[in-house]
C-alpha cells in the first residue's frame, strides 16, 4: 500500500501555511502517513455520527408520538416527530458556517471538541428530558431544541479526514478509499436498530416506554466521547496538521464560496441525490409504515432491515471495486437508473405482505450499499484544493437537507393521504435529480 510523504520538522507557535512552506524548505526529518491510516480516523468519526442519527431516527418512530405527542392519533403524532426529526438537517449547514469560523479563530481540536461536546449534551439531553405527561408542551420544545443542537454539532463535527483520503488515497484505489467511510451508515444502522430490538424484545410496552428507550441515548453518549478522543488524537497530531495544511484543507468564507464554486456545491449535492432520498426511504419510512398501520411486529421488522443493513455493507464495499473499475461518476449515474427502476415496484412490495416489505427492505438496502458508497465526493473532485474543505462539507450538508431531511415526513405523509404511488414519484424525482447532475457536471467539463 503506498504512502503519502511529508516533510516534518519543528513548528514554531505560530505555525501558518507560510512556516510550513518554509519547513519544507529547510527538509529536516520526514514522515509517513498511510492512507489506512486516515481511513480509520474516517470510519471512527462516521460510525459514531450514524449511530446518534439512526438512534433519534427509530425513536422518532417506535417512541417520540407515544411519549411527546400522546393527544395525537399515532399517524399525526409520528408526522409531528418527523417535522422535528428533520430540524437537524435544516440546522446542519449553520453549524458548519459557525464552527468554521471557530476553526478560523481557535484551531481546529477546539472546533471538534466543541461541537462532539455539543453533540454529546444534546443527546444525552434526550434521554434524560421528561414526557408530554410530565412537563407537558415544554417537553415538545425541548425536544426541538436538543434536536437543532445536535443538526449544530453534526455540521461543526466535520474533521476534513475524508478529504485528506480522498487527496491521499492511490491513483487506482480512490473509489475504495471513498467508500470506507460509508461504512459507518450501515454500522451506526445496525447498532442501532441492535439495540431497539433488544429492549423491544426484553421489556413490556410499559417499561419500554418508561425507560427502556433511554438507554440507546446514553449508548450514543458514550460513543460521542470515545469518539471524540479518537479522532482527537488524529487531527491534534503534528503530522496530520502539516499535511491538512500542505493540501490546503482549511475553511474560508462561505461567502467567498458561494461566489466562486457555487455551481459546483449545487452539482455535487444533486448529483447523489437519489442515494439521500433512498436513504430514509428504507431505513426510518417503511419502519414507520409498519406501526402506524401495525401490519407487522416492530421488533421483527427491525431483524429484517438488520440483515438488509448487512448487505448495505457488502453493497458499500464492492461499490469502491466498481467505482475504481469504471469511474466515481459512472457507478453513481448507473445505480441512479436501478434506484428509478426500483422506484416504480415500491407500492406493489410496501403493500404487499410480509413477503413483499421483506423484499423491498433487502433489495432496497442492497441499492443503498451501491450507491451511497461513492455519493461522497464523487462531485467534490471538481473543487480547487483551497474551497475543498468546506465545500465538501456544504456539499454534504445540502445533499442531506435536500434529499434525506424531509424525506420521512414527505414519504409518510404522502402515502397516508394519497396512496403509496405517490413515494414512487418522490424517489423517482431523486433519481432523475442524480442523472441530470451528473449529466450536467460531465457537460460544463467538456466545455471548460
Amino acid at each position: 500500500m503506498s504512502s503519502t510523504r511529508i516533510h516534518s520538522g519543528d513548528v514554531p507557535a505560530d505555525f501558518s501555511p507560510h512556516s510550513l512552506r518554509d519547513a519544507r524548505g529547510a527538509g529536516t526529518v520526514e514522515s509517513h502517513i498511510d492512507p489506512g491510516e486516515i481511513a480509520v480516523g474516517v470510519i471512527i468519526g462516521r460510525a459514531s455520527e450514524y449511530f446518534d442519527f439512526f438512534v433519534y431516527a427509530i425513536a422518532s418512530v417506535l417512541v417520540f408520538p407515544r411519549v411527546f405527542f400522546p393527544f395525537e392519533e399515532r399517524l399525526e403524532g409520528t408526522l409531528y416527530a418527523f417535522l422535528i426529526f428533520s430540524f437537524a438537517f435544516i440546522a446542519r449547514p449553520f453549524g458548519t458556517v459557525i464552527f468554521m469560523e471557530i476553526q478560523r479563530r481557535m484551531g481546529r481540536s477546539a472546533k471538534l471538541t466543541i461541537a462532539l461536546f455539543l453533540l454529546g449534551v444534546s443527546t444525552a439531553g434526550i434521554a434524560f428530558l421528561p414526557t408530554y405527561s410530565h412537563l407537558g408542551f415544554a417537553a415538545i420544545i425541548w425536544l426541538s431544541v436538543l434536536r437543532i443542537g445536535q443538526g449544530v454539532a453534526l455540521g461543526g463535527s466535520w474533521d476534513g479526514l475524508p478529504s485528506l483520503l480522498a487527496l491521499n488515497a492511490p491513483e487506482n484505489k480512490r473509489g475504495w478509499y471513498a467508500m470506507l467511510g460509508q461504512l459507518g451508515a450501515p454500522a451506526g444502522f445496525l447498532i442501532a436498530a441492535g439495540l431497539f430490538w433488544f429492549m423491544l424484545t426484553t421489556l413490556t410496552d410499559e417499561d419500554f416506554l418508561d425507560w427502556g428507550w433511554r438507554y440507546p441515548f446514553y449508548v450514543a453518549f458514550a460513543i460521542n466521547v470515545v469518539a471524540l478522543f479518537a479522532r482527537l488524537r488524529l487531527v491534534s497530531t503534528n503530522e496530520y496538521a502539516r499535511l491538512l495544511d500542505e493540501r490546503e484543507l482549511q475553511p474560508v468564507s462561505v461567502f467567498e464560496m458561494s461566489r466562486g464554486q457555487g455551481r459546483n456545491v449545487l452539482i455535487g449535492a444533486l448529483a447523489a441525490l437519489a442515494s439521500y432520498a433512498l436513504f430514509h426511504l428504507v431505513t426510518v419510512f417503511p419502519l414507520s409504515w409498519i406501526s402506524v398501520y401495525q401490519t407487522r411486529s416492530a421488533s421483527d421488522f427491525l431483524q429484517i432491515q438488520m440483515l438488509g443493513a448487512v448487505l448495505a455493507a457488502i453493497g458499500v464495499v464492492i461499490s469502491g471495486l466498481l467505482a475504481d473499475k469504471v469511474g466515481r461518476r459512472t457507478t453513481l449515474g448507473v445505480l441512479a437508473v436501478l434506484i428509478a427502476i426500483f422506484s416504480a415496484f415500491v407500492p406493489t412490495l410496501m403493500g404487499g405482505g410480509n413477503f413483499g416489505q421483506d423484499v423491498f427492505i433487502l433489495v432496497g438496502f442492497s441499492l443503498l450499499g451501491l450507491s451511497y458508497g461513492q455519493a461522497a465526493g464523487a462531485v467534490t473532485a471538481n473543487f480547487p484544493a483551497r474551497f475543498r474543505y468546506t465545500g465538501a462539507a456544504l456539499t454534504s450538508d445540502l445533499a442531506w437537507l435536500v434529499g434525506a431531511g424531509f424525506a420521512p415526513l414527505v414519504a409518510l405523509g404522502l402515502s397516508a393521504n394519497f396512496g403509496l404511488a405517490y413515494v414512487s414519484f418522490y424517489l423517482l424525482s431523486g433519481a432523475v435529480a442524480s442523472l441530470a447532475a451528473l449529466s450536467l457536471n460531465r457537460a460544463l467539463e467538456i466545455r471548460d
